[in-house]
């Protein structure tokens, strides 16, 4: 056996071990406190709401498990068992010109997989997002948004593809890997600017926030930051989920605050004034750009990686493909060698949830650490989030942290 293909399999088993490990030993553990609420928590989410939390955060990781041995099982089956060369042969038949056949190969191969987590994607939102009352998408909707998401990537995916495979073939021997990072640098840069203005609404609506006292303190809070954006916006997240959230995206002159219609219809104009002060504390603390560099410099270490393993047969014959081209190096890249770095996952999470802490701090010293507090209490009764993960499992996979210590570090802010 190549020394690849062992360790890739190696790497395939011992995720596979740790995330089923991590999952059933969360679902054990939310089921242990479901009975009772926490005291941090009693006043405001019922044990109606608490039962429904962890009934709900049962259901997500009950199917989750079964995602774990499906993606493994197709992993191993299109790389292994053959299945990414087989969809190549099949367009090696054609007679496309050989830049367009390994576009078409990479643009139908993902299709296939996307189409084949089709299935998972119904499940969560018609029986678990319905069964506990958050799905408000009906199946006409959820096939047109599957239709432009399709057509999106072939309009954005296209292009990008046909220019990468180019530069591949053309410097293949060069350091192909450089300029292709500065193209995918661009591509994120333009796809990041165009985002608020451009593709956001083709799925959902955004109409101005009206003129009241919650704007006004929204506009106090931007003028008393500094913080500069093209609108604050409401979006008819009601339309397809019960969920709430705010964010802001974009950048440069593109930047846009969103509140989605479902958190401003349960939240007081203080509570979103204080949700908007967190996410500023993200802009405040350069967390958007720290993680924007760091994802560059993630990338171009990736591609040169590939650049070095993209002239290594073994590389394509230990993972299943006995084709050697710019255009099966870039698949397997993409889809085998990210299990093989499965332990970033856990560094990820932890600088993020450093990041939320970082903004709390910021949020309770713009406007107090009550408001948010209040907020933040609403949201997880209203999201049904656990308030009683597994600390393990948190610490592994959790963006931001535990409900009962994020409460507890802000209310240390505020004493």
């Amino acid at each position: 056996m190549l020394w690849i293909t062992t360790l890739f399999v190696t790497a395939v088993a011992l995720n596979l071990a740790i995330e089923l490990w991590l999952n059933i030993k969360n679902q054990f553990h939310i089921s242990r406190h479901r009975a009772e609420v926490p005291s941090d928590f009693s006043e405001v989410v019922s044990l109606e709401a608490h039962h429904k939390a962890a009934d709900y955060s049962r259901a997500k990781l009950q199917l989750s498990r079964f995602i774990l041995f499906f993606d493994a099982a197709v992993l191993l089956f299109m790389t292994l068992g053959g299945g990414f060369q087989e969809i190549y042969n099949y367009w090696l038949a054609t007679d496309l010109a050989p830049i367009w056949r390994d576009t078409a190969f990479l643009l139908s191969t993902f299709w296939f997989l996307s189409l084949l987590h089709l299935p998972f994607s119904i499940i969560s939102t018609f029986k678990i997002e319905e069964a506990f009352g958050f799905n408000k998408m009906t199946p006409v909707k959820f096939v047109t948004d599957l239709l432009k998401q399709w057509a999106l990537v072939l309009v954005i995916g296209l292009p990008l593809i046909w220019a990468i495979l180019t530069i591949m073939d053309t410097y293949f021997d060069q350091a192909w890997w450089f300029y292709t990072w500065v193209v995918w640098m661009a591509f994120n840069l333009i796809l990041i600017w165009a985002y608020p203005k451009w593709i956001a609404p083709i799925f959902n609506k955004f109409t101005p926030l009206e003129e009241g006292e919650m704007k006004q303190r929204i506009e106090a809070l931007l003028e008393r930051t500094g913080f500069e954006s093209n609108g604050i916006f409401v979006m008819d997240g009601s339309s397809r989920s019960g969920h709430g959230n705010a964010y802001f995206t974009g950048f440069g002159k593109n930047k846009r605050i969103v509140f989605f219609d479902t958190l401003l219809e349960t939240l007081t104009p203080e509570e979103v004034e204080a949700v908007l002060a967190h996410e500023l504390g993200h802009f405040k603390h350069g967390h958007i750009k720290k993680r924007l560099f760091e994802s560059f410099a993630l990338s171009l270490a990736g591609l040169a990686i590939l650049g070095w393993l993209a002239q290594q047969i073994e590389f394509y014959t230990g993972l299943g493909m006995t084709t050697q081209t710019p255009a099966a190096a870039l698949l397997l890249f993409m889809t085998a060698i990210p299990v093989m770095f499965f332990f970033l996952g856990p560094i990820s999470a932890f600088k993020s949830r450093k990041h939320e802490f970082e903004a709390d701090a910021f949020a309770s010293e713009a406007v107090g650490s009550s408001p948010l507090i209040s907020a933040l209490l609403k949201m997880y009764r209203d999201n049904a989030s656990s308030l009683t993960p597994d600390p393990t499992y948190s610490g592994y996979h959790d963006s931001h942290p535990p409900a009962k210590i994020r409460i507890d570090h802000l209310k240390s802010l505020e004493k």
